[in-house]
């Protein structure tokens, strides 16, 4: 049995300049695992770097509020929320609130760093 607490995962800041902490991860753990899940935290006032990912992901939010951009779409988002990134989606996502925006991502198949592409621009 493989469980993962959160707090025990180390942090570390994403590409996007989100904070994260990989839960699962099949290059990171030895399991039959198709995706990686991290958890997710972008501080109140601040935007992820638009970034694209080869791959399919799903945000989960677990608490604060969030604008979503996925390419020339922009929707906002709260905790209950599943919002779905295709692959090759130019996306970021902005915390206007007050309080961390934290969400759970699932990357299928599973994150790479050579999957991703970061911009420079917002």
């Amino acid at each position: 049995m493989l469980i993962r607490k959160l707090m025990q995962c180390e942090e570390f800041m994403a590409g996007d300049q989100s904070i994260l902490r990989e839960l699962l991860h099949p290059d990171k753990q030895a399991i039959a695992l198709r995706y990686s899940l991290a958890h997710a935290t972008v501080p109140a006032g601040q935007t992820s770097t638009p970034h694209a990912l080869t791959t399919s992901e799903v945000y989960y939010i677990l608490s604060g509020v969030g604008l979503m951009t996925i390419d020339d779409e922009k929707q906002r988002v709260e905790p209950g929320d599943a919002v779905y990134i295709p692959p090759n989606a130019r996306q970021f996502i902005h915390n206007p609130g007050l309080e961390p925006l934290i969400f759970i991502c699932i990357v299928d198949p599973a994150w790479r760093q050579d999957d991703e592409t970061v911009f420079a621009d917002a």
